[in-house]
């Protein structure tokens, strides 16, 4: 949530913490950093714009001055103002101040908002560069291709140097899991960028989609071809984006946005920039489970599969206390509550019929005994413990974090093409015509044969019905239904 800057020159940047403004938008709150202002910080605020003013910088001081921030009486000042000690304070022009300001910043006046955003999945976004996506940018492609890249969405680990300023391998830095020097989490000017600060933006799902695209998450791109993202785009003059109250079905009816759903008010429902609050289904790893969320005492949450034992309310868990427990069903119906502002219940419950369908037939017929079958690999050493250091591993990679990705968020999100043609269709076609022939050339490489290969298919794959297709030929039932349609279309004989 927060673009960076280059040097302390750009001063007036950091306002954009301050306009985490809830997407159900209450009265803009300054009141903690006026009332509190004194008349040497105020002077030193004005000092400030003798530098960074309309002559010197008018991109940065024109969208300041239009912001909410400028109609308030929030300057520079008021959010770079530093206190000795403090990492990555120093002294400019006679000031202590920080080039790099945080959430904890923000929360100054908007503290709701910020506890929603530090216990929220954005936050943590840094954490995914633990995983095998960061060993892939790191050790097989590169780091600079991280620092340029993986980082910029989901958030480098800020340094400071000797003197206070950050240091140009972490800084400028855009990703909403940011890793700040105070020990806070994420970047506010990722959603509401410098120096307008602006609602509007933040509730666009372009905003969304300078991270939520690509091959592993697709999430604009599915937008865009459904329904919502049909209309959001016929109806862009309608969707009342400026408002300060945005409450679907009240402020606007014409479509909703990655925002409406994930953080966005409605009648019977407050706002959130807790992002994973309603969801139901965890869609990034390789076997997907429903969630349950446990928040604690200490501010944090977490996630836990439906298959783990729920702890209670009061609970000593990782560190602190159970204060709330958000069941896979309770989260649902929070984003069942959103869609229900347009959509009568039938087809709600109809919609995630469809969708927990999608999910279940990807799990069970192919992410399970793949995963299954990778596990035996390793364990009975055809395979190393060793991640990516196999064309089957890369194989396998990719059919759950690519194609097995786009197959569920294609049918979370109503996008047909990417549930079918971009995701199931290719899950299919790379297990069956790349990954099993790879299977067979892992056993013959250390057996001299086949014969573990041909067990292994029969032990996981042979019986689920949905696989008999490939042991034993299509039937000849199904063949001629094709046939029939096939011909009806361009002709009897066509289909040879």
């Amino acid at each position: 949530m927060m673009q960076i800057v280059r040097s302390a020159a750009h001063a007036v940047w950091a306002l954009a913490c301050l306009l985490m403004l809830s997407l159900a938008s209450p009265a803009w709150a300054a009141d903690a950093v006026v009332a509190t202002k004194t008349a040497a910080d105020a002077a030193i605020g004005k000092k400030c714009l003798n530098c960074h003013g309309p002559e010197d910088q008018p991109g940065i001081y024109t969208e300041w001055k239009n912001s909410p921030h400028a109609a308030n009486n929030v300057d520079c000042y008021d959010c770079h103002k530093a206190k000795p000690g403090e990492p990555g304070a120093f002294e400019h022009k006679g000031a202590l101040i920080h080039v790099v300001v945080t959430p904890k910043d923000c929360a100054s006046c908007h503290q709701t908002e910020v506890a929603q955003q530090q216990r929220s999945h954005h936050a943590k976004a840094g954490n995914i560069l633990a995983s095998v996506d960061n060993l892939l940018g790191e050790v097989i492609g590169g780091p600079a291709a991280v620092n340029a890249g993986c980082k910029q969405c989901h958030g480098s680990t800020v340094e400071v140097d000797a003197k206070g300023k950050p240091t140009p391998q972490t800084w400028p830095n855009t990703g909403i899991g940011r890793k700040n020097v105070d020990g806070s989490l994420g970047s506010c000017s990722a959603c509401h960028a410098r120096h307008a600060f602006s609602s509007a933006q933040a509730r666009t799902p372009e905003t969304c989609g300078k991270c939520h695209m690509g091959p592993d998450h697709p999430q604009i791109e599915i937008y865009n071809e459904s329904k919502h993202g049909i209309l959001y785009n016929a109806n862009l003059d309608k969707m009342n984006l400026n408002a300060k109250s945005w409450v679907a079905g009240v402020d606007y009816t014409a479509a909703p946005t990655c925002a409406t759903c994930h953080m966005g008010a409605t009648k019977d429902q407050k706002g959130t920039h807790d992002v994973g609050e309603r969801i139901s289904w965890t869609l990034r790893p390789a076997i997907s489970s429903k969630i349950n969320m446990i928040r604690l005492a200490n501010g944090d949450e977490f996630d836990q599969p439906e298959s783990a034992p729920l702890p209670k309310v009061g609970d000593a868990v990782k560190g602190s206390t159970v204060t709330e427990v958000l069941t896979w069903e309770q989260r649902r119906d929070k984003m069942k509550t959103v869609c229900a502002t347009c959509h009568t219940s039938n087809t709600v419950d109809g919609h995630y019929k469809q969708f927990d369908d999608v999910v279940d037939l990807y799990n069970d017929k192919y992410a399970k005994p793949i995963a299954a079958v990778m596990k035996e690999l390793e364990d009975k050493g055809y395979l190393t413990h060793q991640p990516m250091d196999a064309k089957i591993k890369w194989t396998w990679f990719e059919i759950w974090h690519h194609e097995g990705r786009r197959a569920r968020h294609g049918a979370s999100m109503n996008g047909p093409d990417y549930t079918w043609w971009h995701g199931i269709y290719e899950v299919s076609q790379h297990t069956y015509f790349k990954w099993v022939p790879e299977l067979k050339e892992v056993v013959k490489a250390k057996d001299g044969n086949e014969k573990f290969a041909d067990e292994l298919l029969a032990k996981y794959f042979k019986p689920i019905a949905g696989h008999d297709w490939f042991f034993n030929g299509m039937g000849k039932e199904q063949i001629d239904k094709v046939r029939k349609g096939y011909e009806e279309r361009y002709g009897a004989g066509s289909m040879k």
